[in-house]
């Protein structure tokens, strides 16, 4: 679906949107007691960037209580964190005319099935081509919200479904729900092994010491927790529904490598390929074909920002993750067969 384009400029990009005053307040969870205030603000936040955030502390616009803090200045819980701030464009965006699969869709929020290659918002490296210039092109007034009304993130290589804020008040609604974990993720994973069971990882996160592109499981990182339970098991493999408690860049696919079954595909924090015995060549290409992490956010669920219904929604699996799995249960079909067969002829 590519939606007709907004008004531009004659470069292209879109006009510059007049500067909206942003006041938000949130009571600090006790869960994040003792951490620092600007690590807090910019989980309660995270829909700005983190140097912003840096800048509205300095400047005072970012309160503790009614009162300037000091961004290393740690926090018991409980206290009220208030924004209050003009807020303008970080950078001018071009609309891009790039198909968005679209699950949900009102006047106040939008459901994308986000699909695998496709980054969420500019960065080094990316400087277009991402799912916040798509929604530019869908919507123009985006322009006027927070990075487009994106409230959450998935990896580029990571598929599924994403919520974008339409409005400031749903906007607002959905980061203090993310806050409070009241937004419900689940998660499809292939991983490396055979599986007897599922299970919880409970075990903090945070940036890798040596390698900067990584995150790692730290004794002095943040509180991280996932839940999995075993959907379909396979020779070699395993599907896998994966819960999260709670939202740590990367976490997914750091727990489960954490406890030695990395997911398929994953180039940062995967073992390499493995092969079952006997693989046939179909699923040899189709394996080594997978060059991404086989993750997959399939289900969606929260509070509609303003009328309180529940929004749930589905992403279905896109074509490179089904062929996968598809090839598994092919295998496994087969080689079930050849077994019987065998079994049969030798008692004959």
């Amino acid at each position: 679906m590519i939606a007709k384009p907004p008004d531009t400029d004659e470069d292209g990009l879109l006009e510059t949107p007049p500067r909206t005053r942003v006041v938000r307040e949130i009571v600090v969870p006790e869960r994040a007691g003792g951490a620092r205030a600007d690590q807090i603000a910019a989980e309660l936040f995270a829909e700005f960037s983190r140097s912003r955030i840096a800048d509205w502390i300095k400047a005072g616009a970012l309160k503790v209580d009614g009162r300037v803090v000091k961004p290393k200045q740690p926090l018991a819980g409980g206290e009220r964190l208030s924004l209050d701030v003009m807020l303008e464009a970080e950078v001018a965006l071009a609309p891009e005319a790039i198909a968005l699969e679209i699950l949900h869709e009102d006047a106040d929020v939008i459901v994308v099935n986000k699909p695998p290659g496709l980054v969420v918002h500019p960065g080094a490296g990316n400087p277009s081509g991402t799912l916040q210039n798509a929604l530019l092109y869908h919507d123009a007034k985006l322009a006027e919200i927070p990075r487009a009304g994106i409230v959450h993130r998935l990896d580029k290589d990571t598929s599924g479904a994403m919520v974008v804020a339409r409005t400031l008040k749903a906007h607002a609604a959905l980061v203090a729900q993310l806050a409070e974990r009241d937004v419900h993720r689940q998660y499809e994973a292939l991983v490396q092994g055979a599986m007897v069971a599922g299970g919880t990882v409970d075990a903090p996160i945070d940036r890798h010491p040596r390698d900067r592109l990584k995150m790692a499981v730290r004794e002095d990182g943040r509180h991280a927790v996932t839940h999995y339970r075993l959907r379909e098991k396979f020779a070699a493999h395993t599907l896998l529904e994966v819960k999260l408690e709670t939202g740590r860049t990367h976490q997914i696919r750091v727990h489960l490598a954490y406890v030695r079954h990395a997911i398929v595909g994953d180039q940062l924090y995967g073992t390499g390929l493995k092969l079952p015995r006997g693989a046939s060549p179909e699923l040899v290409e189709a394996l080594r074909g997978f060059r991404r992490q086989a993750l997959h956010a399939e289900r969606l669920e929260f509070e509609h920002p303003v009328t309180g219904a529940l929004v749930a929604t589905s992403a279905p699996r896109p074509a490179d993750f089904e062929g996968l799995v598809a090839a598994l249960r092919r295998f496994e079909r087969d080689a079930v067969a050849a077994a019987r067969d065998a079994t049969r002829d030798r008692r004959r």
